[in-house]
């Protein structure tokens, strides 16, 4: 039993080392991620991260029976930075491709990512390239919230037009009753003189002088 334990640790040896085939280098900022409320990088978050792993592969392929233990941690830093291999669980003594690795990885970002409370810049798969998140869907479909933009617009020009309406129809039913008002004090002006009415005289048609004679009785008859 001890022989085999130690062929098999020989053989994980060979298979999770810095540049190996089908091998990942990790590099982990707890402290520029988090500050005070950063967390120390041990054996459990290890466990974490190869259970995270292996959720990855199981999930971009139903057929994968990857477990805990498929994933060797190798070169350990203290400032947080590792490789790491994923193995055949068929075999154990080969590593999966690096192509199906990778693809498992990019399509579990997101959740990796969240389990350690890090983004894409402080969780670093240094030969994984970084993939965008979904973009958020709006829980209201975009074409609904133009229309409603637009009928409010369109409620709101009627709305101004027809109380300009008013203000105008308004504005001129008043200028007319005070055209009306003024032309009614003209026509019944009276005007006072030495405390007497006097009536007013009509420019245009003209007023005849009771003190002088018509033209016509300028000359007495024979």
């Amino acid at each position: 039993l001890l022989l085999i334990l130690s062929v098999v640790a020989i053989a994980h040896a060979e298979l999770c080392k810095p540049d190996a085939q089908n091998a990942f280098k990790v590099r982990i900022s707890i402290k520029t991620a988090l500050g005070d409320n950063a967390y120390a990088w041990d054996a459990n978050e290890e466990y974490l991260f190869k259970a995270m792993v292996a959720f990855a592969m199981r999930r971009y392929s139903s057929k994968s029976t990857t477990q805990i233990s498929n994933v060797l941690l190798c070169n350990v830093t203290d400032r947080v930075s590792f490789w790491f291999v994923v193995t055949d669980s068929s075999k154990n003594v080969t590593t999966v491709p690096g192509s199906v690795v990778e693809a498992a990885i990019r399509m579990n970002r997101n959740r990796i990512n969240s389990a350690f409370l890090l983004s894409d810049k402080t969780l670093q798969f240094l030969k994984i390239t970084s993939t965008l998140s979904p973009p958020v869907e709006p829980s209201t479909p975009v074409w609904l919230i133009v229309f409603g933009v637009v009928l409010c617009l369109i409620v709101a020009g009627i709305v101004f037009l027809i109380v300009s309406g008013i203000q105008k129809h308004k504005k001129k039913n008043k200028e007319s009753t005070e055209r009306e008002n003024l032309e009614e004090k003209v026509e019944v002006t009276v005007t006072l003189e030495n405390g007497l009415p006097c009536e007013v005289l009509d420019l245009k048609a003209g007023h005849i002088n009771g003190v002088f004679p018509a033209d016509d009785e300028r000359f007495t008859s024979l």
